[in-house]
């Protein structure tokens, strides 16, 4: 079964060039089902890009997604047309009278400032505070999943001498958790930030329960069970080129950068980087989304109940 977007979203045309199902609003509405509701809330600037990447992930499943794209009630895109936001985007205020039954909160480029400073934060405090209710299941992720790990449960991020930037190898913790079904023993991850969450930290809060981890950039996938969410510091939703695009932006920029690791052939930024984790972000992607379509209410108001 397909994802339903509008037929006017880029990730549209994009998403059917590739060969991933995808159904206009109009037909979806002629099936006699209830489709998934999974919400995006969106942090990130190059929000096209972003959302084509996670509308790619969820909508490789064999059940039909609603897709809504959520947005920071008072905060401006700057990078992103207005009119895409206005034609494409909910405020999350105008949503939040709906339940979901999936909700993903990207990361966003602020991982220097404290939570408290960001200027959308109590809005953010809300949405979580929300998710308690009107989500079945959470899924944050890099900056969005650390700062909702933080909210919770008082776990820190922590600023890294040096930025944590290319493509590390990451061991599989937790093999028979339904979230990690058809992984395997280790994996490749893109990883780009400049802050970490400590793994000690983590295991001294009761009920968290860390699935994938690297010794090289600390956990990456936790499970907060009680929360009905799960956390990833890095990411596995990322195109075969953002970091190349990471990269170059850098260098164009005349910053202090050194090469992603593991990423390009023979660390050659004149090669095409080659795609290594794209198996295991839609076996991830694809298990969250059975582990909500498996547990969550029929009746889509039930949920929260």
């Amino acid at each position: 079964m397909p994802i339903t977007i509008p037929a006017s979203l880029p990730a549209f045309d994009v998403l059917s060039a590739e060969g991933v199902m995808v159904m206009s609003q109009t037909a979806a509405q002629t099936q006699d089902i209830r489709p998934l509701r999974i919400g995006l809330l969106n942090l990130m600037p190059k929000k096209i890009q972003t959302e084509t990447q996670f509308a790619r992930l969820i909508g490789a499943t064999p059940l039909q997604i609603e897709l809504t794209l959520i947005r920071m009630s008072e905060h401006q895109a700057k990078t992103t047309p207005s009119e895409h936001m206005d034609e494409f985007y909910h405020a999350f205020q105008d949503v939040k009278h709906l339940k979901f039954d999936g909700l993903i909160i990207t990361g966003a480029p602020i991982e220097h400032l404290p939570f408290s400073a960001v200027t959308y934060w109590d809005e953010l405090v809300e949405v979580f505070e929300w998710t308690q209710t009107y989500v079945h299941s959470t899924f944050g992720v890099c900056w969005g999943g650390m700062a909702m790990i933080n909210h919770l449960h008082g776990v820190q991020k922590h600023l890294l001498e040096t930025k944590s930037f290319g493509c590390f190898r990451h061991r599989n913790l937790v093999p028979a958790s339904p979230y990690l079904r058809g992984f395997s023993d280790d994996l490749v991850v893109p990883v780009s930030r400049w802050t970490e969450m400590r793994q000690a930290e983590i295991d001294a809060v009761p009920g968290l329960v860390t699935l994938l981890g690297s010794d090289q950039c600390g956990p990456c996938l936790v499970e907060d069970a009680a929360h009905r969410a799960l956390y990833i510091f890095n990411h596995l939703e990322y195109d075969s080129h953002t970091l190349k695009e990471e990269y170059d932006r850098d260098v164009a920029s005349g910053a202090q950068v050194r090469i992603p690791l593991n990423y390009y052939p023979d660390d050659d930024p004149a090669k095409t980087p080659l795609n290594r984790w794209r198996s295991h972000a839609h076996l991830l992607y694809g298990n969250w989304i059975n582990e909500i379509y498996q547990s969550t209410p029929y009746n889509i108001n039930e949920i929260g109940r």
